[in-house]
């Protein structure tokens, strides 16, 4: 069942997906060759409690840590360790928030130091499919149209889309309906009514779109062992159009980029 939230409701969303949005701002900084993913995980967790809001993953279906961080060929759900990042790694930093006893949720993938030009080529296509996503969120579309544009896009530039992994709605649960995947065909699926906020997130995969579950029951990885990137925003249907309630201008300004990406999707500018 969709459940629809009020203009009020999707304002306390956004306060949700903004403590989620400054902690990676927060980790842009920290994350370089040398620092380990548990010693980020412990930053987000203090960050998180600090803005007065409760780590979203921590606990969740038993799930250790308040971070899944996912380097190189993992695809999602890494468990923070004591291995080191190094020179030319990427990692997906994926994040969660409850404020307000709404969830916030949503991921990006960083460049460790100098990466190959190959690997920000995946991180960059990752990235505008997200958008190209995101503009099919829209009264009357389906959920087919969304995953339709994102497949098209990614494979189109020669990447694979990971099926078994998907997109959520969000609210008081982490995960509501509907279902957001990647892939799909036009025209199916639920329709999209004003009011529905959901988590959009394309998983790309460098190689095949296959992939492998580990044995510690969270880590996923890519099954030719190639890199994969995932990026993630929170997104609502405001006045029939789609409105972002997550940024990742944030990570932006710790990074010195400059950016106007979000721009069409919103009513009114962050104010960092």
């Amino acid at each position: 069942m969709i459940i629809q939230k009020t203009r009020e409701e999707i304002e306390l969303m956004r306060e949700s997906a903004l403590v989620v949005s400054k902690t990676l701002g927060m980790l842009a900084k920290e994350v370089k060759p040398g620092v380990t993913t548990l010693y980020l995980d412990k930053l987000a967790e203090e960050f998180i409690r600090e803005q007065g809001a409760i780590p979203g993953f921590l606990g969740l279906y038993d799930f250790p840590n308040t971070l899944c961080m996912s380097p190189n060929s993992q695809v999602v759900h890494g468990i923070p360790n004591n291995t080191p990042l190094v020179e030319g790694d990427i990692i997906s930093i994926d994040c969660g928030a409850i404020k307000n006893e709404f969830y916030g949720d949503h991921a990006y993938t960083f460049p460790v130091g100098e990466i190959a030009p190959e690997t920000q080529r995946l991180l960059d296509i990752t990235k505008e499919s997200l958008y190209v996503g995101i503009r099919e969120f829209k009264v009357g579309n389906r959920v087919g149209d969304v995953g339709y544009a994102i497949q098209q896009f990614t494979e189109k530039n020669g990447y694979g889309v990971v099926r078994e992994l998907v997109g959520h709605g969000l609210g008081k649960t982490m995960h509501e309906d509907p279902e957001m995947p990647n892939y799909g065909r036009r025209g199916r699926g639920k329709k999209f009514v004003e009011g529905m906020v959901v988590a959009i997130e394309p998983m790309t995969n460098m190689g095949t779109h296959k992939i492998r579950q580990h044995r510690d029951g969270w880590t996923i990885t890519t099954l030719d062992n190639k890199p994969s990137a995932h990026f993630e925003h929170d997104v609502a249907i405001v006045d029939g159009k789609p409105e972002l309630l997550s940024t990742f201008q944030y990570i932006y300004e710790a990074l010195g980029i400059e950016s106007d990406e979000e721009n069409e999707f919103r009513q009114q500018p962050i104010v960092l």
